[in-house]
C-alpha cells in the first residue's frame, strides 16, 4: 500500500520520496516532508510549496483528502482504493505482502558446537534466524540458510575425555581425577551408556579410542541438536562441518600470504591493518591452525559461492571477533562489507517470578527442550521474536502458559479464531462478503482496514532494519483493535454484515500470514469459545 502511494507521488516528482506515519491519525494515513527538500531548488518556501502539491496531487482518485500543515503534505486514502486493495489481497492471499528481490543472501545461524543440546541462549539466534530467514524468502530474496558445525579443536577431544570419565565414575564406579574443565549433565551419562552398547565398556576405559568416541558422540550430540531446532520449527538447508575444511587451509594461507606474518615460531593475521585492535595467531607454535584459521577458510568457502550478501548471527561475546573475521575476508580479496554480522543477546528465564532452575539433563544451562515442552514452540519463538535481538530479555514462562489476554500468544491467536467463529456463523456465503463494497465504513472500522493492510510495510521494514520485532508488536496491535472492535460493533445480523466480514477477513489474513512468518501457528478455533 505504501508502495503503491510512493510510487503515485515519484511519477508525479522525479525524486526520492518520503512517506511517514502522522502520529495524529486524523490528519491522514501518510504524510511526506517533500516539500522540505524542495525549498532549496524552487526558491520558495515549503508552506508554499506543500500548498501547491496539494492541489496536485489531490486530483487522484487514490486519496480523498490531501491537505498540508506547515509545510507538511497529509494523505488519506480513498475509501475504493482501500475497498481496492483488500479485495486484490483477499483475492491473491498467497501473494499478499511479497516482494520481488533478486539478491542472494546466505544466513548463517545458531552454529552451537556439537557438545550438548541447545540451551536458551541458542534459541535466541534460532528463533531470529528462522525468522529472519521467512520475511526474507516473502519479500522474494533466495536465501540459504546454513548451519556452521564447529566439530573441530579441542571441545570435541573433552567430549570424548568427558564421556570416558562419567563412564568410568557412574558405569564402572571407578574413582577418577576430574580435569578442571569437562561437560557435565545427565546427557553425558546418556552417551556412556549408548558407548556401552554400542561398542563395549572397553571404550571407557582405552584412552586410544578417546577421538573414536568423541567422534561418534559428536554425531549423536548434532541428532540431538536437530531434533531440538525441528521441534521448534526452525530448519536449515546445509550444514558445514569445520572438521572438513582444513584440507584448504595451506590454499588458503597462500591467498592472504599478503595479510600474514611469521613470528615468535608463529603465524600471524595482520588484522590490525584492516582495523582490528590486535593482530591475532592462525598458526600455533606446534603448527596447529587456531579457530580463526577455520573461520577464515569457510569464510573464504563462503564468499566463493558467489552470494551478493552474508548475514552471520553470532552470541554477543563474539563482538570482539567481527574485525578479524573482516579483516582477514579483505585480504581474501573480497568486500568484507558484504558480511553484516548481527548479534544476539543473553536471555533470562523467571517462573512465577523467581529464576528458573539449570536444567540436570546439561549440568549448567536451561535447555531449549525443556522450554519447549513447557510452553511449545508457538509461545517460545512469538517471545523470542518479541524484543531486538541485541538487547538483553527476560521473561516468565508461566504467563505463557496462560490462557488469556496476558499471554500474547494466545491475544493474537485468538483473534484470528474469533474471526473464523464469526464467518462460521453469518448466514452468508463467502461470495456475498468478498463481493462486498467497504464504503461508507465508520472511523473505527476504517482504521481497522488501514492497520491490517500495513502489513507489506512491516514485513519489509521487520526484514531490512533486522528487528523481527516489530511484526511481533504490530501482531499485537492489530489483535488488540480487533478485540475492542469485536466488543463496540455489532457485526452479524447487521445491515453491514457482509462488508464487515470482509474488512474482518483482511484483519485475518495479515494476523495469519504474519504468525505464518513468525513460524507460528494461526488457529481457527480455540478451546475456549471465541465469545
Amino acid at each position: 500500500m505504501k508502495q503503491r502511494v510512493k510510487f503515485f507521488l515519484q511519477n508525479q516528482y522525479d525524486g526520492d520520496i518520503v512517506l511517514e506515519k502522522p502520529k495524529d491519525r486524523n490528519f491522514g494515513h501518510f504524510a511526506t516532508p517533500i516539500a522540505f527538500s524542495l525549498a532549496k531548488e524552487l526558491r520558495k518556501s515549503p508552506v508554499k510549496i506543500a500548498e501547491e502539491l496539494s492541489v496536485l496531487f489531490a486530483k487522484n482518485s487514490m486519496f480523498s483528502d490531501v491537505s498540508s500543515v506547515k509545510g507538511y503534505i497529509n494523505f488519506k486514502l480513498s475509501e475504493s482504493f482501500l475497498d481496492e486493495y483488500a479485495s486484490w489481497a483477499l483475492n491473491n492471499q498467497k501473494e499478499f505482502a511479497k516482494a520481488d528481490n533478486q539478491q542472494k543472501i546466505l544466513i548463517e545461524f545458531v552454529s552451537a558446537n556439537p557438545t550438548g543440546p541447545l540451551h536458551i541462549g541458542h534459541a535466541r539466534g534460532a528463533v531470529f534466524g528462522d525468522t529472519l530467514v521467512r520475511l526474507g524468502r516473502h519479500l522474494g530474496y533466495d536465501i540459504t540458510s546454513e548451519y556452521y558445525i564447529n566439530d573441530a579443536g579441542n571441545q570435541i577431544d573433552l567430549l570424548g575425555l568427558s564421556i570416558q570419565l562419567e563412564g568410568q565414575n557412574s558405569i564402572l564406579k571407578q574413582t577418577v581425577q576430574w580435569p578442571e574443565s569437562f561437560y557435565r549433565g545427565e546427557y553425558i551419562l546418556q552417551l556412556a551408556n549408548q558407548a556401552v552398547q554400542e561398542f563395549s565398556t572397553s571404550i571407557l576405559t582405552d584412552t586410544s579410542r578417546q577421538r573414536e568416541l568423541a567422534l561418534w558422540a559428536k554425531d549423536i550430540v548434532m541428532k540431538m541438536i536437530v531434533q531440538t531446532l525441528d521441534d521448534t520449527h526452525v530448519a536449515f538447508d546445509s550444514f558445514v562441518y569445520e572438521s572438513t575444511l582444513y584440507d584448504a587451509w595451506d590454499d588458503v594461507l597462500e591467498k592472504i600470504h599478503n595479510g600474514i606474518y611469521k613470528k615468535d615460531n608463529k603465524i600471524f593475521l595482520a588484522s590490525s591493518l584492516k582495523g582490528d585492535d590486535n593482530d591475532r595467531v592462525v598458526v600455533r607454535e606446534d603448527g596447529r591452525p587456531t579457530y580463526l584459521a577455520g573461520d577464515i577458510i569457510y569464510h573464504n568457502q563462503k564468499f566463493e559461492r558467489g552470494f551478493d550478501h552474508y548475514i552471520n548471527i553470532w552470541g554477543a561475546d563474539h563482538h570482539g571477533y567481527i574485525a578479524r573475521v573482516k579483516a582477514a575476508i579483505e585480504f581474501l580479496g573480497y568486500d568484507s562489507s558484504k558480511l553484516e554480522v548481527l548479534l544476539s543477546q543473553m536471555v533470562s528465564l523467571l517462573k512465577d517470578g523467581e529464576p528458573y532452575k539449570m536444567s540436570k539433563r546439561a549440568g549448567n544451562v536451561i535447555l531449549m527442550s525443556d522450554i519447549l515442552d513447557e510452553i511449545g514452540p508457538d509461545a517460545l519463538r512469538f517471545i523470542f521474536a518479541s524484543k531486538k535481538c541485541d538487547t538483553a530479555l527476560e521473561f516468565d514462562i508461566e504467563v505463557l502458559k496462560k490462557q488469556d489476554s496476558s499471554n500474547p500468544v494466545y491475544y493474537i491467536q485468538y483473534a484470528h479464531a474469533r474471526i473464523k467463529t464469526m464467518i462460521r456463523k453469518s448466514s452468508l456465503s463467502s461470495g456475498e462478503i468478498l463481493n462486498a463494497t467497504l464504503h461508507s465504513l465508520s472511523h473505527d472500522a476504517n482504521s481497522l482496514l488501514f492497520e491490517a493492510l500495513l502489513l507489506p510495510e512491516i514485513v519489509d521494514d521487520a526484514f531490512h532494519s533486522r528487528q523481527i520485532q516489530k511484526l511481533t508488536d504490530y501482531l499485537r496491535s492489530l489483535a488488540a483493535k480487533l478485540h475492542k472492535f469485536y466488543y463496540d460493533c455489532k457485526i452479524l445480523g447487521t445491515s453491514d454484515e457482509a462488508k464487515l466480514l470482509k474488512l474482518l477477513q483482511v484483519v485475518a489474513l495479515s494476523l495469519k500470514t504474519g504468525m505464518s512468518l513468525l513460524g507460528i501457528e494461526a488457529k481457527d478455533s480455540m478451546t475456549k469459545d471465541e465469545h
